[in-house]
């Protein structure tokens, strides 16, 4: 036979709780930071005299295991140079409806053009709008840097860029610490 005290043990928790201080995240106001290395949205970089990092080698696609990401390359001709080497990314799209957020593609990439942020907001009503285009993954445009197509450094090879030799056009009258500096790569 059932206790008939045993519901009021329930309503004993619940009426416990109803005291105790809300544990309440204000979201829409109040962004909490993420960890460091967390996987947001994708970005694609740039190097620091405004030329896309990208080739178009699409091995960031070859190694998407969701299929999420789409990239067409194109010749860089002498008039329009997008990027330092003989391609660029014409056409790229990551499809937010499949990406897992798996940081395959990061890993691919041999130029480091692709970099996740730490951009966690990427929700919308509309399926369409979360196809991203170089439109909206594009790094944008820092100060001394310009918008390409243009030509590289003068003196400049592409592997100065790949190296991170390249400092980017100096603005006239600017301080040498404000200028750009090449980070150096890890081995």
């Amino acid at each position: 036979m059932r206790n008939p005290l045993e519901p009021l043990a329930g309503f004993g928790v619940t009426f416990s709780s109803m005291f105790k201080k809300n544990n309440t995240e204000f979201y829409p106001e109040v962004k909490t930071p993420t960890a460091a290395r967390y996987h947001g949205r994708h970005q694609l970089n740039r190097y620091p005299d405004g030329l896309e990092k990208c080739i178009g080698c699409e091995l960031c696609a070859w190694a998407c295991p969701a299929d999420a990401i789409f990239v067409e390359g194109a010749d860089n001709t002498d008039d329009e140079r997008y990027s330092p080497g003989e391609r660029y990314g014409q056409v790229y799209q990551i499809n937010y409806l499949r990406c897992i957020g798996c940081g395959l593609c990061i890993e691919a990439c041999p130029t480091r053009a692709l970099t996740m942020t730490n951009d966690y907001e990427m929700a919308d009503d509309n399926r369409a709008d979360l196809i991203y285009g170089k439109d909206k993954l594009l790094a944008p445009l820092a100060e001394g840097m310009t918008a390409p197509p243009h030509a590289m450094v003068p003196g400049s090879t592409d592997e100065d860029y790949y190296r991170g030799n390249v400092l980017g056009e100096i603005m006239p009258g600017s301080p040498p610490e404000s200028r750009p500096r090449p980070t150096p790569k890890a081995s």
